[in-house]
């Protein structure tokens, strides 16, 4: 990666506020050309690979990765992009859609929990429970008039109560093995209304359009502060928060990509070690699969 990249500019894990009208959306390039570009993300994608596959044999750990954006913030392209050389058996995508009745019927985490990855795979949340201080927030009557809170629970405290709920929830994955990234793509009003519009004008890209984007973009600001607050509340060492600059789509992949690998790095995962005895039992199998070949 270009020298002068560092990963803590980007990184909050509550040891410092964090300012949104501060976060940059774009930085300088990375990378020097589409060539160097492509070559990096595909160096990645290999180390990935092979570390997912180092965790899987270890069946011990466990990768969480949740990306959160505004609409067309690039959820989708980063997760395709930085994933796409990743053995499918050892990934587990997860999109979370408007809430079903029966999901409504539970408790805010309940859904999430039903989708959480496996021992030794790397699970991604496209969106997630943060949903529930991002859009219920901003829509508060969502509480009372879709999830059927109880009156006594809600009032100022519900947020307060949520954060909480969500650290207390993320401590609990970190304390079994499971490591929690959370990926806020930040992306500008201005890039993203030139996004929409092509959704638009592209006709390949008119199933990603729906009118309702164009609505929730009256409550850019409400949006803003909802973001700035939840990271702030939920920010911890073990599960901190990204703050991507999303306007410029090879970078955020670019920096996605190092952070997920900086993650699986730092797991100490190593291949089960068969005992000598083991071996030499395995080599038998040698002899009766080359015998097996001439027969």
């Amino acid at each position: 990666m270009n020298p002068d990249f560092q990963p803590e500019a980007f990184r909050y894990d509550g040891s410092q506020p964090f300012a949104i009208r501060k976060a940059p959306t774009r930085i300088d390039d990375l990378y020097a050309d589409k060539d160097q570009y492509e070559k990096w993300m595909d160096d990645f994608r290999e180390e990935i690979n092979t570390l997912q596959t180092r965790m899987y044999a270890h069946n011990r750990y466990g990768l969480l990765l949740i990306f959160q954006a505004m609409d067309a913030g690039g959820k989708d392209g980063t997760i395709g992009h930085v994933m796409s050389g990743v053995n499918p058996f050892g990934l587990r995508i997860h999109n979370f859609k408007r809430p079903s009745e029966t999901e409504l019927d539970h408790d805010f985490l309940w859904r999430s929990s039903q989708v959480l990855p496996e021992r030794g795979t790397i699970g991604i949340f496209n969106r997630s429970y943060y949903e529930e201080v991002l859009v219920v927030k901003v829509h508060p009557t969502i509480l009372t008039e879709s999830q059927r809170i109880p009156e006594e629970f809600l009032g100022e405290d519900v947020w307060k109560n949520r954060y909480e709920d969500i650290r207390h929830f993320e401590t609990y994955l970190h304390r079994n093995g499971f490591r929690v990234l959370k990926f806020f793509l930040h992306v500008s009003k201005k890039e993203q209304g030139e996004r929409l519009i092509e959704r638009i004008e592209d006709q390949s890209k008119n199933w990603k359009f729906e009118e309702g984007d164009i609505k929730e973009r009256e409550h850019w600001d409400a949006y803003q502060r909802a973001f700035e607050a939840a990271i702030n509340a939920t920010a911890t060492p073990e599960a901190p928060w990204l703050v991507i600059p999303a306007d410029d789509k090879k970078n955020m992949r670019l920096l996605v990509s190092q952070y997920v690998l900086e993650a699986l790095r730092d797991l100490p995962t190593t291949y089960p070690k068969g005992t000598p005895e083991r071996q030499q039992e395995l080599r038998k199998f040698i002899e009766i699969i080359r015998k097996q070949d001439e027969g």
